[in-house]
């Protein structure tokens, strides 16, 4: 076919684009033999794939590989924290051409909550080591951030001041915490619903924090309203829908299907790893959709109606 005959980009450009979601997901490029160019991900996939047609920036070695684009696919994510895993596990299986870095720049960490007694709280690590009076949680993407989610749920919830026998300094901090050894179980609950990504929890946290960014700020002392801001994004992105990576070893293929249009992601140990579509009608695609959980249904579904827009782009 004629370099100027297969590309769809040229011809239905700003159609195929304005398909996308003005949300956070993670996107790919085509080329005209089907091949994967580039997986990148969005806060906006919309303002981001247009990106490469108006201003390429600090991108410009991108052009060449812009240039033979066909075909844009996309998957919608829940979250920009689904969305950098998403991207992250797809780079891990394989590295498209355009690609520079496998799996990305941030470090999967988990968070641990310790309920021993003598030393409750919660810490970021990077490894699981399961044993008594532990908990992981996770994971998530990026030191730094859960870092300052736990110094967040601290300050709504101060487990580790319920330590059995504290050192003098402790119980004065406690003290003035307003919380005891007393109040180690109902703190222990407090953390695990918000981690365990309950709303009503994560919203009475957030709303806790910003009463003391803004009475930080009202006070004058900007630099710890900063801060506390921080934090609260921190927290926001730990406790944001996330399920492509997660700690269940299960394995399975999840399926969506519109318009004639089967999309499929690959789930191993807990992690999205893999995405195909492709043409299939529906008596086809409906084994596959039967064997969907639902708790997938409608994420999938979702999907595989952007996939069918994406490829029959309006005239």
């Amino acid at each position: 076919m004629p370099h100027d005959d297969w590309s769809v980009m040229r011809k239905n450009g700003p159609e195929v684009i304005g398909q996308l979601p003005d949300g956070p997901g993670v996107y790919r490029f085509r080329d005209e033999r089907g091949r994967v160019q580039y997986i990148g991900r969005a806060t906006s996939l919309r303002s981001r794939v247009a990106s490469y047609w108006s201003d390429l920036r600090d991108r410009e070695h991108l052009a060449p590989m812009v240039a033979r684009v066909a075909r844009v696919e996309a998957v919608s994510c829940d979250s920009v924290h689904e969305a950098a895993w998403l991207e992250r596990n797809l780079l891990e299986v394989s590295l498209p051409r355009w690609n520079r870095t496998p799996g990305g720049q941030e470090s999967a960490v988990y968070i641990r909550m310790t309920t021993r007694p003598e030393a409750p709280g919660l810490s970021a690590v990077y490894h699981l080591d399961e044993a008594d009076h532990m908990r992981h949680f996770g994971p998530y993407l990026g030191g730094l951030r859960v870092r300052q989610a736990i110094a967040a749920l601290h300050r709504v919830a101060p487990l580790p001041y319920t330590k059995a026998r504290p050192a003098a300094t402790e119980r004065d901090i406690a003290r003035i915490r307003g919380v005891a050894a007393t109040d180690r179980a109902r703190l222990i609950r407090s953390l695990t619903a918000i981690l365990e990504r309950e709303p009503d929890a994560v919203g009475l946290a957030c709303q806790r924090l910003a009463q003391l960014r803004d009475r930080a700020a009202s006070d004058l002392a900007y630099e710890f309203a900063a801060q506390i801001q921080q934090e609260i994004a921190a927290l926001e992105w730990i406790t944001s829908a996330q399920r492509v990576s997660t700690m269940l070893p299960v394995s399975q293929t999840v399926s969506g299907w519109s318009d004639g249009v089967l999309v499929q992601l690959q789930i191993r140990a807990g992690k999205v790893c893999g995405w195909a579509q492709r043409p299939c009608g529906h008596a086809t695609a409906a084994r596959a959709l039967r064997a969907t959980p639902h708790g997938w249904s409608d994420f999938m579904r979702r999907n595989a109606g952007l996939a069918a827009r994406l490829a029959q782009p309006r005239a």
